[in-house]
């Protein structure tokens, strides 16, 4: 049986440390981890880390091609079951929902198939969160296909209590499989 592939695409929040959890439970759960990572990401968590724990190459640069025979964020985009954006930055949602694709993750997402499974969790100040710009970005991906797993109401990095903080990783594995299988 040909194990699925996921794209786990990190983004810059200081969530992006939950990354390395996620990739490595969807790793042993049998699912073919590529990771993604912005530049902010890499503020927060190494891509080391999360290249040891997907075993596989994180992906960083659109502009690194390794392989001359293949456009590397298009052979990528062709090659995934389910495409997950966690955490998903105020950034990189408002990114992804005006077509920019200035870097490795929003190329990648933009280069899917219209069939690919594509989830995002945010995360991110409840301000941001709710700020009408922020939900007007994230109204137009779910238009655009993508589903959205809602942050929980927690006490966030900045020391402000509210909606913001990433789903807990059971409730993101448990989409995955819900959607793949």
């Amino acid at each position: 049986m040909t194990k699925k592939k996921i794209i786990l695409a990190v983004s810059g929040s200081i969530s992006a440390y939950k990354s390395a959890d996620l990739a490595n439970q969807l790793t042993q759960s049998g699912y073919d981890v590529q990771v993604l990572m912005t530049q902010a990401a890499s503020q927060f968590i190494t891509p080391l880390t999360l290249q040891v724990l997907s075993k596989n190459t994180v992906h960083m640069n659109l502009m690194t091609e390794e392989n001359p025979k293949v456009i590397n964020h298009i052979d990528l985009a062709k090659s995934c079951d389910l495409f997950l954006l966690a955490p998903a930055s105020a950034n990189t949602i408002a990114h992804l929902a005006h077509g920019f694709a200035d870097n490795i993750v929003t190329a990648t997402a933009l280069a899917l198939s219209q069939n690919v499974p594509k989830i995002l969790a945010p995360a991110m100040n409840t301000k941001m969160y709710d700020n009408p710009i922020t939900q007007a970005n994230l109204s137009l991906l779910k238009q655009a296909g993508f589903c959205e797993i809602k942050p929980r109401e927690s006490l966030l990095a900045c020391g402000d209590v509210g909606r913001g903080a990433l789903a807990h990783l059971e409730v993101i594995i448990q989409t995955i499989n819900d959607t793949l299988h």
